[in-house]
């Protein structure tokens, strides 16, 4: 287990923009596979995207075009930025990191809504 702390989420109308991020502590986090997830009241926590050591990038259909996730191996962060957001985004969103078979490590979560 290691410590991943999630920050960036917020309030914001349809249509706009966030950026979170998600820093790492005891790892060096470009050589595990990071990935970013959102739990919405009353459903199961589902992947948004994901990005591999080696670069490789999937998205779920409901957010590809929109969302995008990224790396600076510099910061030790991983970034999910949002755009053209929606009242469904609307959710609880986990930053994930896992290697190998190891059991994967979650962050605290942070809260998007997206409302006018």
């Amino acid at each position: 287990q290691v410590s991943l702390v999630e920050s960036g989420g917020g309030l914001v109308q349809p249509g706009g923009s966030l950026r979170l991020s998600c820093t790492a502590s005891e790892i060096i986090f470009r050589t595990y596979v990071a990935g970013w997830y959102r739990q919405a009241p009353g459903k199961e926590r589902e992947l948004v995207a994901s990005l591999t050591s080696f670069g490789r990038t999937t998205y779920a259909d409901s957010v590809k075009g929109r969302f995008t996730i990224s790396r600076d191996n510099a910061k030790n962060t991983v970034y999910l930025q949002m755009n053209s957001l929606k009242p469904e985004d609307t959710a609880v969103y986990f930053c994930n990191a896992k290697r190998g078979l190891a059991e994967p490590s979650w962050g605290q979560g942070t809260q998007v809504t997206v409302s006018s």
